[in-house]
């Protein structure tokens, strides 16, 4: 019975250090294209002591990799009332995120961003989105890769279109290969387990591949 245990809480421990570890392959791994870590210090919140009790949020889905920064990051710009991590998009219910990796199952690792369009527009999230995503990457952020981690942009809202096409366009007009991004209706959303939400909060140094720095950019 012992033996069983301790075997248990191996899996259970090699799950949580390799949950959107960086993930190399044979062509990336030690090249110079690998991009590296980012641990740093936590930003302030400029959410934190802003009342949104009342307000009426709307709400749209961004998948940008690894969702543990992509939410540290969403849920500091001003106006963002909160942010989840969680998986979209995919086939079948209630997936694990241990089913999530094997990539079958077609889930992107996403965050749910509930925000004031009275302190921020829809228009301006998605340009802080873009800053930290490579867009014309297909299945691979950072140094992770897989159907997972796609990117995307997951309306709920008809009325959004419109202004996620823009902001997909003006992004085209950086870049001469074409933007992969997908633009779609949230078909399914999935909270994350408990341990991914607010990772980085419980783990500063836990591994993040976007820049929190760029939060401080005009």
């Amino acid at each position: 019975m012992r033996r069983i245990y301790y075997v248990g809480l191996f899996c259970l421990l090699t799950l949580l250090v390799t949950a959107c570890a960086p993930q190399y392959d044979s062509v990336t791994a030690g090249g110079s294209n690998v991009l590296p870590n980012h641990p740093q210090t936590m930003p302030d919140n400029p959410n934190a002591t802003v009342d949104y009790s009342n307000i009426e949020l709307r709400t749209i889905y961004l998948a940008g990799g690894c969702f543990w920064g992509v939410e540290a990051y969403m849920s500091r710009i001003y106006g963002v009332s909160d942010v989840t991590s969680g998986y979209a998009n995919g086939s079948g219910e209630d997936p694990t995120y241990a089913e999530v990796i094997k990539g079958d199952r077609g889930f992107a690792e996403t965050v749910e961003v509930k925000y004031d369009p009275e302190r921020i527009s829809l228009e301006e999230l998605l340009t802080a989105f873009f800053k930290v995503i490579d867009p014309t990457s297909l299945n691979k952020q950072g140094n992770d890769r897989g159907v997972q981690y796609r990117t995307g942009i997951y309306y709920v809202e008809e009325e959004d279109l419109p202004a996620i096409t823009s902001a997909v366009e003006r992004e085209q007009d950086k870049y001469d290969k074409p933007v992969v991004t997908e633009v779609l209706p949230l078909t399914n959303y999935y909270l994350a387990e408990e341990y991914h939400q607010n990772y980085l909060e419980k783990n500063p140094n836990g591994y993040c591949h976007i820049d929190l720095s760029l939060l401080d950019d005009p």
